[in-house]
């Protein structure tokens, strides 16, 4: 295997080059947990692997709690699969407690603190209820916790319930993300142990991302690395492995076979696990496009992939019957390359149920 090797082998190991899965459920399962800051986005990179599948019905899933969104790794919000969310929760939301350690105290948000707003906030939400972060904050402020009506107080308090697994994605109230109570929006799961939840994020992780290095399952998970190699160390024989330019990279032994006429372009969005699943993207891109991206996080901005690589952006914009799409090459591309961008682009829209206009830069 050579480094060149390693795009098109993502591609079809992330199920964007190789069978389609036929359920929301089954994509996020497959990935274990999909980015989801951009909730727009999120149901995109959904939407490329569900190719049969438009936006409402991956609206249609979420608001039964067929997939979930929440804090539980880093910390960003991911969409989990029902049931993972409970041993993911037990397995990441420490370390992602440790990193909010500053805004905790910056907040005076003590875990006795924490506690309290816990107990005010199921008692807000039992028997069904579904509130929306305002209505969680007004219910804080009426209990007398202060500064919880909004800002980032509550920012905090709310994301710390998620994490403890108090709180989890409700169903939207139209455009309005609302939050349930875990325990009545999702069945009971089987525990596991500490050594057993690690085994399964780390087989999950190559095999559904790789071929990855230890250095990417560690900035994906938000684990040391120390946890990566742990987690190698149990399923390592379930996988295979190749050095390339001094790296181990860690693979299914079992690469779904690519579909028989797969797309040379995509339109992803930058928090696409093709992209943002990586610490090190090197073999997805050159020196120079890196250079030209910096630090994307404008969900606004998309990412252009054409035959695995990373060859510019591109910008939507919704109106109420169309999409426009901006994009921008870093290279001149021929007319064959042109067409399958553009094909890339009325993807996108058909997706959205939307006309396409697309732009040149």
């Amino acid at each position: 295997m050579k480094l060149s090797d390693i795009a098109q082998l993502r591609l079809r190991c992330q199920h964007l080059a190789s069978a389609p899965l036929r359920e929301p459920v089954e994509v996020v399962r497959w990935l274990t947990a999909v980015q989801a800051q951009d909730f727009y986005g999120a149901k995109w990179a959904l939407g490329l692997r569900l190719p049969h599948m438009v936006e409402a019905d991956l609206d249609a899933a979420y608001n039964v709690g067929a997939i979930l969104r929440t804090h539980v790794l880093r910390p960003t919000w991911h969409f989990v699969a029902p049931e993972d969310i409970r041993w993911l929760l037990q397995l990441t939301a420490p370390r992602v407690h440790m990193r909010c350690g500053t805004g905790y105290r910056q907040l005076d948000l003590d875990e006795a603190t924490r506690q309290r707003c816990y107990q005010v906030m199921i008692q807000a939400l039992e028997g069904g209820k579904h509130l929306t972060r305002h209505e969680l904050g007004a219910a804080l402020t009426q209990a007398g916790i202060k500064n919880a009506e909004s800002g980032r107080r509550l920012t905090y308090i709310v994301m710390s319930a998620e994490l403890d697994g108090i709180l989890c994605s409700g169903p939207r109230r139209g455009n309005q993300f609302t939050y349930a109570l875990l325990d009545e929006w999702v069945a009971p799961a089987q525990e596991r142990t500490p050594d057993e939840a690690l085994a399964e994020l780390t087989r999950r992780f190559f095999l559904s991302h790789g071929p990855a290095t230890e250095y990417d399952f560690a900035n994906w998970s938000g684990l040391t690395l120390a946890d990566g190699r742990t987690g190698l160390s149990i399923v390592h024989k379930e996988l295979d492995q190749a050095e390339i330019d001094g790296q181990t990279y860690w693979f299914s032994p079992e690469i779904p076979p690519e579909m028989e006429r797969p797309s040379r372009a995509y339109i992803l969005s930058v928090f696409d696990e093709y992209f943002i699943g990586y610490k090190d993207r090197q073999a997805i891109m050159d020196e120079a496009v890196d250079a030209r991206l910096g630090n994307l996080g404008n969900a606004l901005t998309y990412i252009l992939v054409l035959d695995g690589q990373v060859i510019g952006t591109c910008r939507r914009t919704l109106q109420k019957n169309s999409l426009t799409i901006e994009v921008t090459s870093y290279r001149i591309l021929t007319l064959n390359e042109k067409q399958a961008l553009a094909d890339a682009a009325q993807r996108f829209g058909a997706f959205l149920k939307l006309q396409v206009e697309l732009g040149w830069q």
